[in-house]
């Protein structure tokens, strides 16, 4: 995708692996800067702390960050050590999982003198295929647009409600829910996006508005709140989200709020769509609203803001009364009877398991 005109992906080996960078992102929207992992410990760190976040993006730096680890010693115990350290980054996103398994599946048959090689060959594979993917999902995504705006009789822009980030900075490329937007927007469908702030953390307002903006599409940034009353009032055409993992029966586990702007369209009769590829379903999972691990965040996230003053200044300011008690429940569960479809590499799907199972017959 574009910044400032240039063509970027968010993550990249230089030096034959030897080190990874990657795109800053809790800088943004204020200041563009690569960062380089140069270990393990760096590669967790970046995914703990954000500086990488969504979950295709998590299990790319995932692959990378066992790259550094292989590098720096591959027996299996050192193997094993790198996963656990990895794994225990984020709970809730399974591709974080889904490639740390890749990778043990890919480099314990080998000779420990091979396996960073592999390891940087699987990596690169991941990303290729993540951008692929993701370039796929837009295209199927697009035509629900196309679809839309035909049925508007090429009237005004669809108007599009998304929430949290599921854009180019989330992925490899392209990303999940902004895809089927770009190449939309791309195809020359005028569309219009409204973009959630996302508390806590501001991951619309941050990175999603600043991303939409990079790349010439209409957005306009919205508090939380809102998007039931643009919904009442017919300024919603669809809403369309990502997923930090989907369970097999189609219940779809995102950032908190994404439940909520379900059950409003749900209400208004306005279709709400979830974009994912296949390494974000979790099989082994039937019913997400009982057995997704939500992950708690620190309440500092809830209690504080950071922003750039007048002056130009980056500042952290509190916005309680000191020692009030916060809770950071970082993700909710959208229950498959609120979606409309699944919009993945291979197609649109019903949100159940047999619609799942439809587009990926293997799985059964």
């Amino acid at each position: 995708m574009k910044v400032d005109g240039k063509s970027w992906r968010t993550i990249w080996p230089i030096d034959d692996g030897a080190v990874i960078e990657i795109i800053d992102q809790t800088l943004l929207p204020h200041e563009f800067k690569v960062v380089q992992l140069k270990t393990l410990e760096d590669a967790a760190v970046a995914i703990s702390d954000m500086l990488v976040r969504g979950a295709p993006l998590i299990g790319a730096t995932a692959a990378y960050g066992v790259v550094l680890a292989m590098a720096q010693g591959a027996s299996d115990a050192e193997f094993d050590a790198a996963y656990d350290t990895l794994l225990a980054t984020r709970p809730t996103a399974i591709n974080l999982k889904w490639a740390l398994d890749e990778a043990r599946k890919v480099l314990m048959p080998l000779e420990v003198s091979m396996r960073h090689g592999a390891a940087l060959k699987l990596a690169a594979d991941i990303c290729d295929e993540d951008a692929d993917n993701c370039h796929s999902i837009g295209k199927h995504g697009a035509k629900i647009i196309a679809g839309i705006y035909e049925a508007k009789g090429k009237q005004g822009p669809v108007n599009v409600l998304t929430h949290c980030n599921a854009g180019w900075l989330a992925t490899v490329d392209w990303g999940t829910a902004l895809a089927p937007v770009y190449v939309a927007h791309e195809a020359g469908i005028p569309v219009h996006v409204w973009v959630d702030e996302t508390r806590p953390r501001n991951q619309g307002a941050s990175l999603s508005a600043w991303e939409l903006g990079q790349h010439g599409v209409p957005h306009t940034l919205i508090v939380d709140n809102v998007g039931g009353h643009l919904m009442q009032h017919g300024m919603v055409d669809l809403c369309i989200t990502g997923t930090d993992r989907t369970a097999g029966n189609g219940d779809v586990c995102n950032k908190i709020g994404t439940y909520l702007k379900a059950l409003a369209a749900h209400d208004n009769g306005i279709p709400f769509y979830v974009g994912l590829p296949y390494s974000t379903i979790d099989w082994t999972i039937k019913d997400g609203v009982r057995d997704i691990p939500i992950e708690q965040r620190d309440a500092t996230e809830v209690t504080e803001m950071r922003g750039r003053t007048a002056t130009g200044n980056m500042e952290t300011v509190s916005i309680v009364a000191e020692g009030t008690p916060a809770a950071n429940y970082a993700f909710d569960v959208t229950p498959a009877r609120l979606v409309t479809g699944l919009i993945t590499e291979r197609g649109v799907a019903e949100a159940s398991t047999e619609g799942l199972l439809g587009l990926y017959p293997e799985r059964r």
